[in-house]
């Protein structure tokens, strides 16, 4: 499901998953997790997360719906293999670079949302989808997006669930460096020799330190249980079931707010 190499201190993954549009699936979620631990085991100086070239130029489909729970069970679930995923790349003790060519959608936008550099070519566009799948996102994976983007920002992506363009994902900070397709590479490798000049303890150190601060969002058990309490109402309504039913019968969903 993936492509893994080590090349001049930087570990390297490219999704591979073609004929499923490099879906995040429990597989390639493992495969993933078993690069990076060989990667920290390496102590590599930096990682870069990529995609196969596909024909329909997505860098990944997000979250494999055929794996999402059909209803009365929270589909993303702390432990749930895409969130043990994420926080892995949040905590690796290097930094993580998403090299972007072609859409992200789902899932995997939240993925590039957790990764510490996002490098983008004129083909990416970004989007957040739960909402068409009736999905109630989890609260840390909001927090991920109130991390890079404004309110009025993160509530677009949400409830419209439409792509943002890569121009306007600079913009908006969705991105760090913007370059034409054909400098992609270059640009990444431009970021990643930087990165090699410097302390790599100093940038592991400072990495975690960003991470905590950034997660410092204390709340009472009131507001946890409340917001655990909508979320369960959401993944029990009838919109979800019919969100994911839809999907895999690849017709319009019908939502009823039920």
């Amino acid at each position: 499901m993936v492509i893994s190499e080590i090349r001049n201190n930087v570990g390297f993954i490219s999704l591979n998953d073609g004929a499923k549009l490099n879906a995040l699936s429990s597989l390639m979620d493992d495969e993933f997790m078993a690069c990076l631990k060989e990667f920290e085991a390496q102590k590599v100086r930096a990682v870069v997360v990529k995609a196969e070239p596909n024909k329909h130029n997505v860098w990944s489909a997000g979250h494999d719906v055929n794996e999402l729970p059909v209803g009365k069970r929270d589909p993303l679930g702390y432990f749930d293999k895409l969130e043990v995923l994420l926080h892995a790349i949040q905590t690796f003790p290097a930094p993580v670079i998403a090299q972007v060519h072609g859409s992200v959608w789902g899932g995997a936008c939240d993925m590039v949302m957790c990764c510490d550099i996002v490098v983008a070519d004129t083909t990416a566009t970004f989007a957040m989808t739960p909402a068409k799948l009736g999905l109630p996102y989890n609260a840390s994976g909001i927090g991920h997006f109130l991390n890079r983007l404004n309110l009025n920002q993160a509530k677009e992506m949400f409830f419209t669930a439409q792509p943002v363009s890569a121009d306007i994902a600079e913009k908006w900070g969705i991105v760090n460096h913007l370059v034409p397709e054909a400098e992609l590479d270059a640009a990444v490798e431009k970021i990643l020799a930087g990165i090699l000049n410097n302390s790599p303890l100093a940038i592991s150190i400072i990495k975690e330190q960003i991470r905590v601060l950034a997660d410092a969002r204390p709340l009472s058990p009131d507001s946890f249980e409340r917001i655990q309490g909508l979320r369960r109402k959401g993944y029990d309504s009838h919109d979800y079931a019919e969100g994911i039913q839809s999907f895999k019968e690849k017709r319009k969903p019908v939502f009823r707010g039920e």
